[in-house]
């Protein structure tokens, strides 16, 4: 047996308002019909007061009650007085009750059917009492001559004209609740109809569970998503997104340009065509951005995901250091194998002297550089770092040398500062040193440095750039360019500074050198720099660009050790 779906919600919400609508229509269709007869009752009451107060006041009442024949005199009067005052009935009779005047005459000198025991007293009374005519609202007043009570009158409505009346009323009411009635469900079922294409035709039940289901995808996932409006205003955010783009709880409502983000990621999410796999950072990731336009007859809003790029990113950047340590240590074997080879010739050929003093020179110049790494960086990951670059800079060409002032004991380095963040400032800045020291020595010319430095805080911005020439790079050992790497621990900061005997940064390029994307290698490079900030930026550091003393540029990078205690 099949089970009936239950009724959507749209369905649900139209038979609840129609009934809703329906309730209202006849609860005010019937407070109006009680209405319209009580006042239609009140109305007969007091019209009846009035005919029957006038009749009793009037001179020439009296003047026929004292006649020889009351009735005669006293009949066209009265039914003049009904007819103009719109009554059914206008009875005058004597204070006995027996009718001097009826509607119907066969009627008259008969005994009245009613109370006059009031108007005999004096008082003007009204009712409602079946008489001749059938039930009525009618009211009695006494006709005095001078002190004593004459005669009565009594002026009436049957309720069956008051009720004629009454239907007539409520038979334009009925019509016009039945115009509300059909106007109030046609309304309701256009809105129904767009409620119905809004929710897909599902019921309470299935849109609670779709609800649950959106909340629970979205705090599992762990890519971060987030839902523009038409506005460009963040209509939604999971966890990971606040994560990924900083943030805060308050970021709901607010236009993507208030968000402080980076001018290219803020640019990819403001985009009306789709971004596909767009690589940009944030203050402390790099992150993939995906964004799909959602559009119906017009652009709704926009879709955008989020993938964290910082982990692949620096693992990437540690396969390629593993790979120029690779290569180097091929080149190391090579060169000690032709070193081997020499001084076994030497051997050979009987100089042995000779081949002593070629290997132990050899020998102290390649522990020359070991030793002083070994004794001045306890830190294993700085001083291994220190080394396999210095055998990459070897292969280029580049000596690199550790400054005299360099100290950094073990655990001086705090968990807060992650070994990996330090590899990637330190390991691209001498990247970038050896880059311009080999390109120095191969002839690059040499463009001009900021005077004075240009202090690059977190946002990587330079302040107050000036051109001024290079100074002049004194020679090098052998022709060699030079890369000179201190670190150091002072003031409760680790300073690491990197400086190149290569030709410098431009002024121009200052400005941007940090930026994603900018580079003097051509197309696909530029992310090293982008990525030394972060990392500074993460650490809550600071980045100095400035003039060696090798006359190329140097870059001095200060970290808190204890970065908690410092305001962001």
């Amino acid at each position: 047996m099949r089970i009936p779906r239950p009724r959507s919600l749209a369905g649900q919400l139209f038979a609840m308002q129609v009934v809703l609508v329906a309730a209202i229509v006849a609860g005010c269709a019937l407070f109006a019909y009680l209405t319209d007869q009580s006042q239609a009752e009140e109305s007969a009451r007091l019209q009846s007061r009035a005919a029957a107060a006038a009749a009793a006041r009037s001179p020439s009442v009296v003047e026929a009650v004292n006649s020889a024949d009351p009735s005669a005199a006293l009949q066209p009067y009265a039914e003049s007085v009904r007819r103009d005052a719109g009554m059914d009935f206008v009875v005058i009779m004597d204070p006995q009750g027996r009718r001097w005047t009826h509607p119907e005459p066969d009627r008259i000198g008969r005994t009245y059917l009613g109370h006059i025991e009031p108007a005999l007293r004096g008082r003007i009374y009204s009712e409602q009492y079946v008489g001749t005519l059938g039930l009525s609202v009618r009211t009695v007043a006494p006709v005095y001559d001078g002190a004593k009570v004459v005669a009565i009158v009594s002026a009436g409505i049957t309720v069956d004209e008051i009720t004629q009346q009454v239907r007539e009323q409520v038979t334009a009411l009925i019509v016009m609740a039945g115009a509300a009635l059909a106007l109030g469900g046609v309304g309701t079922y256009v809105i129904n109809a767009r409620l119905r294409r809004h929710t897909h035709g599902m019921n309470a039940a299935e849109l609670g569970r779709m609800h649950d289901y959106h909340e629970a995808a979205l705090h599992a996932v762990r890519e971060g998503l987030v839902m523009l409006d038409g506005g460009r205003r963040i209509a939604l955010a999971n966890d990971g997104a606040r994560e990924l783009l900083g943030l805060d709880e308050n970021a709901v409502g607010r236009h993507v340009a208030d968000l402080g983000l980076p001018r290219p990621l803020t640019g990819a999410l403001l985009a009306s065509e789709p971004r596909v796999d767009e690589v940009h950072l944030s203050a402390d990731r790099v992150v993939v951005v995906n964004t799909q336009p959602v559009v119906g007859g017009e652009q709704r809003g926009t879709v955008v995901t989020l993938r964290d790029h910082t982990e692949l990113q620096a693992l990437s950047g540690e396969l390629d250091s593993e790979r120029g340590f690779t290569q180097a240590l091929r080149s190391q074997a090579h060169e000690a194998a032709n070193r081997l080879h020499t001084v076994v010739s030497l051997i050979e050929l009987g100089r042995a002297d000779e081949a002593i003093v070629f290997a132990t020179a050899e020998l102290e110049l390649a522990q020359a550089l070991t030793d002083r790494v070994v004794d001045a960086v306890g830190e294993p990951v700085l001083a291994a770092l220190l080394l396999g670059k210095a055998a990459q800079a070897n292969e280029r060409g580049v000596e690199l040398v550790l400054a005299e002032d360099s100290r950094i004991d073990d655990g001086v380095i705090p968990r807060s500062l992650p070994s990996r963040d330090l590899v990637t400032i330190l390991g691209n800045l001498i990247d970038n040193a050896v880059d311009a020291a080999s390109e120095a020595v191969a002839g690059a010319p040499a463009p001009t440095v900021p005077a004075g430095g240009a202090d690059l805080r977190e946002d990587g911005a330079p302040s107050d750039v000036a051109a001024a020439p290079a100074p002049a790079a004194p020679p090098a050992r052998g022709g060699r360019g030079r890369v000179t790497v201190t670190a150091r621990v002072e003031d409760g900061e680790l300073l690491l500074r990197v400086g190149d005997s290569g030709a410098g940064v431009g002024a121009a390029d200052a400005e941007q050198m940090f930026h994603r994307g900018w580079s003097t290698h051509g197309a696909g490079r530029g992310l090293g720099l982008a990525l030394v900030r972060q990392a500074v930026h993460r650490g809550r550091g600071t980045i100095l660009l400035d003039n060696g003393p090798d006359g190329g540029a140097e870059f001095t990078v200060r970290l808190p050790l204890h970065p908690a205690e410092v305001s962001a």
